[in-house]
């Protein structure tokens, strides 16, 4: 049994020495936007909270350590990582949750080294910490009436809502796209029109 209070409070530490004022807050505030996400579609709160409040732990690391950290999850580095190593952020705490704090849950392993860019087939914890990072109320967009509006979608069309919009703000910026944004829009499609597809 999972004594998640105390586990919590030791990564919350580590996250508050380790990255910015104002990266922790972030932090903070994402951890509390999981809590509300789970709530609303029957996931774990203690989790929701837990991959929040740690999510970007390695943000603020040496590069040259975060890859070093990153690699430990015996993933190579992509070309697309390669490109921004801070990328490798998400995998390098996924690999400090499991080698410092003990974690073995795969959702929360999970979850958290993908809550950069998400991925094809992402489990719902990892949705749910990929919606939270992206429409913190610290976010430009996030309006109260913009993530009212996204509660009343179900987990996954909230999923393929904010991974369009995000498509479109780094097309829009000239950015580099993760190159499996659009299978992810099209398997987030499929997942929405099958289920509706078996009920005719």
């Amino acid at each position: 049994m999972i004594d998640y209070d105390t586990l919590t409070e030791k990564i919350r530490d580590y996250t508050e020495a380790h990255v910015k004022p104002a990266r922790y807050d972030h932090c903070v505030r994402v951890a509390e936007m999981c809590v509300k996400l789970c709530r609303r579609y029957g996931l774990d709160e203690n989790k929701g909270y837990l991959v929040g409040i740690g999510h970007d732990m390695c943000k603020d690391m040496p590069r040259d350590k975060m890859v070093e950290t990153a690699l430990r999850d015996g993933n190579p580095i992509t070309d697309f990582e390669k490109t921004k190593l801070s990328l490798l952020h998400g995998r390098a705490a996924a690999v400090m949750m499991k080698e410092k704090f003990g974690i073995t849950d795969n959702d929360i392993l999970e979850a958290v080294a993908n809550h950069v860019s998400g991925k094809v087939g992402l489990c719902d914890l990892g949705k749910v910490l990929f919606l939270a990072d992206k429409t913190e109320p610290g976010r430009p967009q996030s309006t109260d009436e913009y993530r009212a509006n996204l509660m009343k979608l179900t987990l996954d069309q909230m999923f393929l809502s904010v991974i369009k919009e995000n498509y479109e703000f780094i097309k829009n910026k000239g950015y580099e796209i993760y190159p499996d944004t659009l299978k992810m829009i099209e398997y987030c499609e499929r997942a929405i029109r099958e289920p509706q597809e078996s009920q005719v």
